[in-house]
């Protein structure tokens, strides 16, 4: 992970300044070894990067959440939320089955009164999934009194599922509700979607001459 950040810095004359650890793969899962990592991105005697500066996100492995809370070590924790009931988020995220949102939240909630990092949910907004009003009105009941921030992310498509994106519209509309609830929503801006490269869709695709061969 870290010769990826430093042949990135070598080859756009950059210097990364903030990154954040998801996509393919769960950063929880790979608890020990994402530790070492920014033990020594944050090493005086290696990157030296402010771990302010890093987001870690997780589909919700509550017991690791605990393990990072007890670590205290400054990063953003995101959670991949996508509902605001068990059924649906179960169907979107299988991982809900095992860990309930109830679950989930206690340990978010635990985690900011320990750690005084506010909690980061994102939230892929679904066509006739996750996206009504009613949605709106139960997230914002949901994540009442908490310190937190809510990513809005219009899905994108991908071959394996029929999820279709949320209109503009109701994507506004849901932000607006959210804020009317007193709970700071922000709508993530799209990059990389024109070749199948945004979030969601980064993946290993052949074509098909190319399997027959």
């Amino acid at each position: 992970m870290l010769e990826e950040i430093y042949a990135v810095e070598r080859d756009s004359g950059v210097k990364v300044g903030s990154l954040v650890l998801m996509g393919i793969g769960e950063p929880l899962d790979n608890f020990d070894n994402v530790m070492k990592f920014l033990e020594i991105l944050s090493s005086p005697e290696g990157k030296n990067l402010s771990l302010r500066h890093v987001s870690l996100s997780t589909c919700g492995i509550v017991e690791r959440i605990y393990d990072l809370m007890e670590r205290k070590l400054g990063i953003t924790l995101s959670i991949s939320l996508h509902a605001s009931d068990n059924e649906t988020r179960s169907r979107i995220m299988p991982i809900n089955r095992k860990y309930s949102i109830e679950e989930l939240l206690t340990a978010c909630k635990k985690y900011f009164e320990i750690t005084g990092r506010r909690i980061s949910f994102e939230y892929a907004l679904i066509n006739g999934v996750n996206d009504t009003e009613k949605h709106a009105d139960e997230l914002a009941k949901l994540l009442n009194h908490m310190i937190c921030h809510v990513n809005l992310i219009p899905v994108n498509p991908v071959k394996e599922n029929s999820y279709k994106r949320s209109s503009a519209s109701s994507i506004e509309n849901f932000q607006k509700l959210l804020e009317k609830h007193g709970i700071n929503a922000t709508i993530r801006r799209e990059l990389g979607s024109d070749i199948s490269a945004a979030c969601g869709q980064l993946r290993l695709s052949r074509n098909k001459k190319g399997e027959e061969n």
